[in-house]
């Protein structure tokens, strides 16, 4: 036997652990799913405390047949952290909910159940199955477009059952805003006015009025997006294209959108954006609630996900999650004097950029 040929072989069958796991990860994604789809979370919230397997399958309307496979599915979203379980004085399994599946319960303003059913949606997941194709040489844009034919914005002017999901689960993931957005109050200090560019049904507008009613808040989108939205005193929609124009404002927000675009598009946004400050009496600022890679003290699965979320971008839009260096690199060639990073949401920051 060769010296350390057990080692050897011990380090060979981990990395064939690791890279079953990472191949497989997408039996995790559609496990959390299902478990949406069903309302195990709901089950058990509405329970009131821990809860047994056969309670769980009674309360979902299972077949008691389904016992043992929905006990495997449970062991995986345990493992992962969506459940925990505990056994009773029978040996049996009782679940209870944890953070991360009390953030799934459908009805609170915080559930991000809906932007995770449309990251797993087909017209989403399917563009991954491409993006060998893409790199060989198509010519499309994007790896969305290889798959579709068409971008994600135009595919989602034509699809309304689609422009509808996808829709909502970018504003379940802007309600979360509401956790710590009283909490802001120096970002907000002086804005008397704010355009929300890209902001969609007006989630992030609503909640700022909340905090801050004396603002006058502009949600400003593409046309079918905005479409049909009711206005409020203090809340208004407007149509448009952001390479285009910008309304003026004390502040423009963008959130969770500069990501969806390339460093030449995000400079001609920014360039726009300083023209409509510009146009106001008092200097005004940019605040960009985004991602900023490389952070300190991020953990292993902060990291993970901020670079699982680059790909995302790489794959459904020209966009990218940047660095510090290269968020400066940016508002620099803009025409901004200065900036602050501000890391408060968790993945995200709030990037303010000062003309």
């Amino acid at each position: 036997m060769e010296p350390n040929s057990g080692q050897a072989a011990s380090e060979s069958f981990r990395a064939q652990a690791l890279i079953y796991k990472h191949a497989l990860n997408y039996g995790t994604s559609f496990c959390l799913s299902f478990a949406i789809q069903l309302g195990i979370p709901d089950v058990i919230h509405r329970h009131a405390q821990p809860m047994t397997l056969p309670e769980l399958v009674s309360a979902l309307q299972l077949s008691p047949e389904k016992t043992i496979p929905l006990r495997r599915v449970m062991a995986l979203l345990v493992h992962s952290g969506f459940f925990s379980v505990n056994f009773n004085k029978e040996q049996k399994e009782e679940y209870s909910l944890t953070p991360s599946s009390r953030l799934l319960l459908r009805g609170e303003l915080s559930s991000l159940s809906p932007f995770v059913q449309v990251l797993v949606h087909p017209v989403l997941s399917n563009p991954w199955r491409f993006l060998g194709d893409w790199f060989r040489g198509c010519k499309e844009q994007t790896v969305f477009e290889t798959a579709h034919g068409v971008g994600l914005w135009d595919y989602g002017g034509k699809d309304p059952g689609f422009n509808g999901l996808f829709n909502e689960g970018m504003a379940s993931d802007s309600r979360m805003m509401r956790l710590v957005v009283g909490d802001c109050k120096e970002i907000f200090e002086g804005v008397n006015s704010l355009v929300d560019v890209g902001g969609g049904t007006g989630n992030v507008a609503k909640i700022i009025l909340q905090a801050f009613p004396h603002i006058k808040c502009t949600v400003f989108d593409l046309p079918h997006v905005v479409s049909g939205q009711p206005e409020d005193t203090n809340l208004s929609y407007v149509g448009g294209d952001l390479f285009e124009s910008i309304p003026p404002a004390d502040a423009i927000l963008f959130k969770h959108v500069m990501h969806n675009w390339s460093d030449e598009e995000c400079l001609k946004i920014l360039k726009k954006c300083r023209e409509s400050i510009a146009k106001k009496k008092d200097a005004g600022k940019v605040i960009i609630i985004d991602m900023v890679v490389d952070m300190q003290g991020d953990d292993a699965d902060i990291t993970e996900t901020k670079l699982l979320f680059d790909i995302l971008m790489m794959v459904l839009t020209t966009g990218r999650e940047r660095n510090e260096r290269e968020w400066e690199k940016m508002f620099l060639e803009a025409g901004f004097t200065s900036y602050k990073i501000t890391p408060i949401f968790g993945l995200r920051s709030i990037i303010e950029a000062f003309p």
